[in-house]
């Protein structure tokens, strides 16, 4: 295979420095950002697992995630057309095939279009904003990624525990203003909420992220990890950004939801 053919004009190929692997990505578009590395961070999975990504963008998440588990399979579900074909060309690059299928098609339709209570896991970083937070982004990818145009976040947590088997792994990056509202729906579908840990940009800063962990059919009990702090004052990562970066890609930071 001519690896150069899968790259197309304005696209560049971005080393996750981890395990070789690469990822293309188009930055007139939209590149992943921070979120996206410390959820695959975050994510605590089982051998032999069934993962599904949803909203996978270029397929970052389950890219780093066929390097940092041993998942039996992993599914990546997007409905942008140029998004879900540069996933498909990142796992060529990869030659991934074998590990991850990329399924084109709309978020709000997956257990319709994929079939209910068939995975273990289901990961995802959903646009963070409904369509009266802040302005929208005039460039329609970034608009998408950002703002709830093509879901909402109850599609998002409906979807997810249609898809899961009873007892399974339901894992998203999100922004902590609207954890009422999360921890509600969650709820409402029977995803009970079991760990979080919230990021903050400086250690005297309020969060900006949020990471959360929630069971299908799972018992009532949460546990709050500690802080997890992205900058020390001088503006440089922190020791465990560090870490974690030393498993998967420094992200393009003004990419970011």
């Amino acid at each position: 295979m001519n690896k150069d053919s899968l790259l197309r004009e304005g696209e560049r190929l971005d080393d996750l420095q981890c395990n070789y692997l690469k990822i293309i990505q188009d930055p007139g578009k939209f590149c992943f950002g921070m979120d996206a590395v410390l959820l695959s961070a975050f994510v605590k999975i089982r051998p032999d697992t069934r993962i599904i990504d949803l909203g996978t963008g270029t397929g970052v998440i389950p890219i780093l995630l066929s390097a940092k588990t041993k998942a039996k399979h992993l599914d990546a579900l997007e409905i942008q057309p140029d998004m879900a074909d540069m996933a498909k060309r990142s796992i060529q690059w990869n030659q991934l095939q074998d590990r991850i299928t990329v399924i084109q098609g709309d978020l709000k339709e997956a257990s319709s279009l994929i079939g209910r209570g068939i995975y273990d896991v289901v990961t995802v970083n959903p646009p963070y904003m409904t369509e009266h937070h802040g302005l929208k982004n005039p460039h329609l990818p970034k608009a998408i990624a950002r703002h709830e145009i093509l879901c909402t976040l109850e599609d998002v947590i409906r979807e997810s525990h249609a898809l899961l088997v009873p007892g399974g792994q339901f894992y998203m990056v999100h922004r902590p203003f609207r954890l009422v509202e999360i921890f509600t729906v969650m709820t409402k579908y029977h995803i009970e909420p079991k760990r979080i840990r919230l990021v903050h940009p400086y250690v005297d800063k309020e969060p900006n992220m949020v990471l959360i962990e929630g069971i299908r059919d799972g018992k009532s009990r949460i546990t709050i990890e500690p802080p997890l702090i992205v900058y020390q004052s001088d503006r440089t990562y922190t020791q465990e950004i560090l870490q974690l970066y030393d498993h998967g890609s420094e992200p393009s930071e003004t990419n970011q939801k």
